[in-house]
């Protein structure tokens, strides 16, 4: 009985989960300029494309919302819902998922690879300074001048609760708190990590945030596939360059090039440029190829998750730094113009006969 109450409670809970992300994309499609409608040969197109794969139909509203945005029609796109109430589920062991997606862990998962250095580790309410357990005590009196630091939640995404902090005599930036009264806001679950000095190219796009690179990687048995990578690139003045938070995005090609146009928040399309006037067309990264090189060797290291989003930058010396990892990522279909690109059939037929660890019980 009780085995029976726990399925119909994840039944519910996943139902609930999967209109609250249609309910985002459809409100997302209602403040669109441009509306695409479309036609019946493009709905049987995709509906033929997922019963093959899947074995049944698939609500359009996100194919609708992405060609609406990039006027790009796909057949690939992957509703937002299924992606992630069903696909990561079964691609990542779910309930594993927070813990290693702390950012406070990752030097410990990478402990040979160029890392975002972290200084300062706030662990379920226990500092560790440089690796070393400490008292808050010693913590706040280390702090009391510190510069050239960003503080960021261990748990945080699309770049909330991310600043930069200056201290001087005990008094921080950040609405001149502090430090005792700074970790009181960040309560617990928290980090300090030197700043990242970006190469000269990425900082031409936008020089107050460090713009990253975020790489999406699937890994099939000893294989390791590039899903896609885009570029985030904060506004001038911003300093973070997520796009849910104000920044814009674009797609990266194979051979490191920017795609034509960017894309921001949920409506803001078409940026041809970055705010300091650089054209996104063609424009180089430096050093992709390292950067892809360094994901696909990290991605081995995870075998629970099979679908992961690195967020990678270009150090003033060339070198790719890993800034943090992502266990739960989303899908970066307005930039990059489809579901999951060449792979998107081939991870849809492996992924879907597996069971959803995030929902057990519901295919």
């Amino acid at each position: 009985m009780a085995l029976n109450l726990k399925n119909f409670l994840t039944v519910i809970k996943h139902a609930q989960k999967m209109r609250m992300y249609r309910k985002r994309i459809t409100d997302n499609n209602s403040s669109l300029e441009t509306i695409r409608h479309l036609s019946k040969d493009q709905k049987k197109e995709i509906q033929d494309f997922y019963k093959e794969l899947i074995g049944k139909k698939v609500p359009l509203y996100s194919h609708q919302y992405f060609y609406s945005r990039t006027g790009v029609f796909s057949k690939e796109y992957v509703p937002t819902n299924i992606y992630h109430c069903d696909l990561l589920g079964k691609a990542n062991m779910y309930p594993y998922a927070i813990a290693y997606g702390d950012k406070n862990i990752c030097d410990m998962l990478f402990p040979n690879e160029n890392l975002a250095h972290t200084i300062l580790k706030n662990i379920n309410g226990y500092f560790y300074l440089e690796g070393e357990p400490v008292s808050r005590e010693k913590a706040v009196a280390f702090c009391q001048n510190i510069d050239d630091v960003m503080i960021k939640p261990a748990g945080g995404h699309s770049g909330g609760g991310i600043r930069r902090l200056v201290v001087n005599e005990g008094i921080s930036n950040i609405d001149n708190m502090s430090v005792e009264a700074l970790f009181d806001k960040y309560r617990k679950n928290y980090l300090i990590q030197k700043c990242i000095h970006q190469h000269a190219d990425m900082a031409a796009l936008n020089p107050t945030s460090v713009n990253t690179m975020r790489i999406l990687t699937y890994r099939s048995g000893m294989e390791v596939l590039l899903i896609y990578s885009v570029i985030r690139i904060g506004r001038l003045g911003t300093e973070v360059d997520n796009q849910n938070v104000g920044g814009m995005s674009t797609t990266i090609d194979e051979n490191g090039r920017l795609g034509k146009y960017a894309f921001g928040g949920y409506s803001v399309d078409n940026l041809e440029r970055t705010d300091t006037g650089v054209v996104l067309d063609g424009y180089q990264v430096p050093s992709y190829e390292k950067a892809i090189a360094m994901v696909k060797r990290l991605h081995m290291h995870v075998p629970y998750f099979n679908i992961v989003g690195w967020d990678i930058a270009i150090e003033e010396n060339g070198e790719p730094i890993l800034i943090e990892w992502n266990t739960r990522p989303g899908l970066s279909q307005s930039a990059f113009g489809s579901g999951m690109g060449k792979h998107t059939a081939r991870i849809l037929k492996e992924l879907w006969p597996r069971p959803n660890t995030r929902f057990p019980g519901v295919n």
